[in-house]
């Protein structure tokens, strides 16, 4: 294999601000202590992440003809990450957001859908996209052109060739469901955030959550919980819960992107289920302490030494 980890699905690029507590009235200005430019997005994070980590990367998405595609394409470039699937869509601008983050973190975003719904992986490219270790799908629901049954065969032509297959959405409702049902045969590791989770499944039981999702064919489900960490749950019966790190929050645009690479970069070290949801959340702390996705996170030696030194929370029951 060529890869270690190919992310497949939604590149945006983001600007983001902090402390955003209101938008200006009129056309007043208010000022803001920091400015930033980040790529983010249920697949780009991840494959910076991975990057940062030592993984050799595979970004698969799309772009749009214009200036933020062209910095999208210089920014994973400039981590090494191999951009040649990365397709220009004539007819769609770049994925991109204006992310106005809170004081407490919280980032509630503007975004312009774009690219992201355009690019689609043919049979030509498929030997290409597939030649990976790790397969990573992020953000269906905003797939358009993929999310029509393509995403799935991609997904079960992996599995046929023994890739380990992981799987997010993006801000999910109960709608969704159809275009995540699917691909569950076909994902050894769905890893949703507990609000993404309880919008598919209708359900508020974390335990409930987990034991549909998984006999809908899932091998692994691990919820993200924010504050109160991971629940990771396999049809083998394997069950446990992390707690998250005792951090100071700046904001916390990716960080379930960047929990998804962590928790690959395990994989790929071939880490028990435990250590890969423990150095999944330390990308996400991590990523939680600065502003714009991966902005704090360094290499994988910081970020073990982070797992190691770092306190964590009492750990919260559901």
């Amino acid at each position: 294999m060529t890869f270690d980890y190919t992310s497949i699905g939604f590149y945006t690029f983001d600007c983001l601000g902090r402390p955003v507590n209101d938008i200006p009235p009129n056309g007043d200005t208010y000022f803001i202590d920091e400015l930033t430019m980040a790529v983010s997005g249920a697949a780009g994070s991840a494959s910076i992440v991975g990057a940062k980590h030592g993984l050799k990367v595979q970004a698969v998405g799309g772009i749009g003809k214009d200036d933020m595609g062209d910095w999208v394409l210089q920014k994973l470039n400039s981590f090494d990450i191999d951009t040649k699937n990365m397709q220009l869509c004539e007819d769609y601008s770049t994925s991109a957001s204006i992310v106005t983050t809170r004081p407490n973190g919280a980032r509630p975003a503007l975004h312009k859908r774009g690219a992201t719904a355009g690019f689609f992986v043919s049979d030509e490219l498929l030997d290409s996209v597939l030649d990976t270790k790790i397969l990573h799908i992020g953000g269906v629901g905003l797939m358009d052109a993929m999310d029509q049954g393509r995403t799935k065969e991609v997904m079960q032509e992996a599995k046929s060739r023994g890739i380990i297959t992981t799987l997010d959405v993006f801000a999910s409702t109960k709608d969704d469901l159809k275009l995540i049902e699917p691909l569950l045969a076909y994902t050894d590791y769905f890893m949703p955030s507990e609000e993404e989770a309880m919008a598919l499944t209708g359900l508020t039981d974390f335990e409930e959550v987990a034991d549909k999702l998984l006999s809908m064919g899932a091998g692994c489900v691990v919820l993200t919980l924010g504050e109160f960490g991971a629940m990771y749950r396999s049809r083998s019966g394997e069950k446990f819960e992390i707690p998250a790190f005792d951090i100071d929050v700046v904001c916390t645009c990716g960080c379930g992107d960047c929990f998804n690479a962590g928790f690959a970069t395990g994989l790929h070290l071939q880490m028990s289920a435990q250590d890969c949801v423990r150095l999944a959340q330390a990308s996400s702390a991590q990523n939680a302490m600065g502003l714009g996705s991966q902005a704090v996170l360094k290499d994988l030696e910081t970020t073990l030494q982070f797992m190691k030194t770092t306190k964590t929370k009492e750990l919260v029951s559901n």
